[in-house]
């Protein structure tokens, strides 16, 4: 089995506790991966001083220069799409499909971030008084903390290494426990495009040990976090004591509201593509149907029909639309909600059970699941799930929409189908959202501000021109010329 290292100041490292853990195959949980450093405090601490330590020079290094490298990166991922996307399927179950194609978007977010490097513009201003000028300039802020998600092992840690390095700054990352291999082999992309030592830095272990210790240190002076809001919320007051600087993509349960919709058909392959691609395990996922009582019969009916035409399987299997679940954890949870919703009296039109009878053996494969007659305030409809599960909720008007679209926590994303205009106007104005989607499934693109409001995130959106937002700080400059 491989052994796999750190990356600390340019050089690959053992764990200075000497420990180790393996990670598995989702589709064959019994197939160990690789083993990985069981990092503890002692290699935190050594790579935070090494991005400490290349922070200055990184900083004066001409953003065109440091676009090129990050450009030579980019490339680099390219190139390495097949091999790379084997690796997460591997590692994270998603079809070899899914995999192939988050790489290709990791490069093309990685293109757009490189320029940023030569668009860190400051702004002059018209000065009240004579014979001084008045202007402002975007700094790095230093050292940034990156902890990435499971779900999306290569395009999260990307979007967020890329364009720190861009601004100036240098970078620890901290990757999910169970998709580190993935993190390994962008950081060797990296040295291949020959980054500076100690510009981009990589820590593996648990995140009760790495990520507080990350979080807590007075050399980091950013942290930004995708994941659960479970864990956002601590980490942000965490950060807060100290005053650090918080960039959170956090959790959502992303309505898709369809009312007086011409298109039944293409509405039912938005919901059901953006529902359960990554086998629902994504943020975005649209996570709940509301639709207009005249049309649910027709639109239930062909979300079925779609969902029951998925082949669930091995995600190296080319004939696999939808691969397993990440792990027993999630299994576990998805189980817990399916019953949840029996128990609350929704009814369940497909799936709804696990697809093996040993899934430590055989395979975390769970059916693709919809509920019909979902009640608002239920378990169904307010909570995020990440899972392949599909309640519809049932609505006497579009007002009515509106006011349950908006009535839970979270504030990710949120999709309109329909052919009226004034619906695109009241949605657009109405719905708490970060990201609004109309006649279409949560699709984003790779130069377009991305994130939430309410507890689906704080801070500065990530991609796109926002970015630089959370990795620079204003310096206002005045200067007296006479």
């Amino acid at each position: 089995m491989e052994r796999h290292l750190n990356f600390i100041a340019g050089r690959w490292q053992e764990p200075e506790s000497g420990a180790w853990y393996q990670t598995f195959n989702p589709a064959r949980p019994q197939e160990a991966i690789g083993e990985f450093p069981a990092s503890s405090a002692a290699d935190v601490d050594a790579a935070v001083a090494a991005a400490a330590e290349a922070a200055p020079g990184w900083a004066r290094t001409p953003g065109p220069q440091r676009g090129a490298l990050l450009l030579r990166f980019a490339q680099l991922l390219e190139e390495s799409k097949q091999e790379l996307g084997r690796i997460l399927t591997l590692e994270m179950g998603k079809p070899l499909c899914e995999s192939v194609g988050e790489v290709g978007r990791a490069a093309t977010e990685a293109r757009f971030a490189a320029g940023e490097a030569s668009r860190l513009d400051g702004h002059t201003f018209v000065s009240e008084r004579p014979g001084l000028s008045c202007s402002t300039v975007l700094e790095p802020i230093g050292v940034v903390a990156a902890i990435s998600p499971w779900n999306f092992p290569v395009v999260a840690p990307v979007r967020k290494i890329v364009p720190a390095l861009a601004c100036g700054d240098t970078v620890v990352l901290k990757p999910a426990s169970i998709t580190p291999w993935c993190s390994e082999y962008l950081m060797r992309l990296f040295e291949k495009s020959g980054l500076p030592e100690g510009v981009v830095n990589l820590v593996v272990g648990r995140g009760s040990v790495i990520g507080d210790r990350l979080v807590d240190d007075p050399r980091v002076a950013g942290i930004t976090f995708t994941g659960s809001t479970a864990v956002g919320i601590p980490l942000n007051e965490r950060a807060a004591r100290r005053l650090a600087k918080v960039q959170l993509e956090l959790g959502g349960k992303n309505p898709a509201v369809v009312a007086d919709f011409e298109d039944l058909d293409a509405a039912a392959r938005e919901i059901v593509s953006a529902a359960l691609q990554c086998s629902g395990q994504r943020c975005t996922a649209l996570s709940r149907v509301i639709v207009l009582d005249g049309q649910a019969d027709a639109l239930v009916e062909r979300i079925v029909s779609l969902v029951e035409q998925i082949r669930v399987g091995d995600g190296l299997d080319e004939k696999t639309t939808m691969g397993p679940l990440s792990s027993r954890v999630q299994l576990e949870t998805v189980q817990g909600y399916v019953q949840r919703g029996l128990d609350e009296g929704a009814r369940l039109l497909a799936g709804g059970r696990c697809l093996v009878e040993d899934p430590d053996r055989q395979g975390y494969f769970f059916a693709p699941t919809v509920f019909d007659h979902v009640q608002p305030e239920s378990a169904l409809a307010q909570e995020e799930i990440f899972g392949p599960v599909l309640p519809v909720i049932r609505v006497r008007n579009f007002e009515q929409a509106l006011e349950i679209a908006n009535g839970t926590r979270y504030g990710l994303a949120a999709a309109l189908f329909t052919s009226k205009l004034s619906h695109i106007q009241s949605f657009t104005s109405t719905v708490q959202a970060g990201m609004i989607h109309i006649n279409h499934g949560t699709a984003s693109q790779a130069h377009i501000p991305f994130g939430g409001v309410k507890e689906s995130g704080l801070g500065p959106y990530s991609i796109g021109h926002t970015a630089k937002e959370f990795y620079t700080n204003v310096k206002a400059v005045y200067i007296r010329w006479q």
